[in-house]
């Protein structure tokens, strides 16, 4: 199985090719695609965080977790790309990357629309690729 291109990306949406529904924030695997909550994990504290040098309050903390992401791992990926956001609001704690590499799954983290890029270009490339974006703030 191939990973899916996806087909756009603007602020608060995400169409993945051959997919009829459209995402907010989506996760992406080999064979699929579905949408991503990354509520469902408890990253919807509101806390001051550091925001290209400035503190601003974000509702992205603590950020991607494990939780977030195993999903995706167990579908025979290779690596793992992750969108931050358009402003790279969403965080990515060290724990979560050290939690994917000793997986032996590469793990790349970029804001959103450098992430889709690299995303499909591997994809294209036939690459096991799979990936989790937010595409807002």
């Amino acid at each position: 199985m191939t990973s899916p291109e996806i087909a756009t990306l603007s602020w608060g949406l995400m169409k993945v090719k051959g997919c009829s529904s459209s995402y907010k924030d989506c996760k992406v695997w080999p064979g699929g695609s579905r949408a991503w909550d990354w509520r469902e994990t408890g990253t919807d504290i509101l806390k001051s965080v550091p925001l290209r040098n400035v503190m601003v309050s974000s509702q992205h903390y603590p950020g991607v977790q494990p939780a977030d992401l195993e999903e995706v791992m167990k579908k025979g990926i290779e690596l793992l790309v992750i969108g931050r956001g358009m402003s790279e609001a969403l965080q990515v704690p060290s724990s979560t990357l050290d939690f994917v590499k000793q997986q032996g799954i590469e793990v790349r983290v970029l804001p959103t629309q450098k992430a889709v890029a690299e995303y499909n270009k591997l994809a294209v490339q036939g690459a096991k690729v799979g990936g989790v974006f937010h595409s807002t703030c």
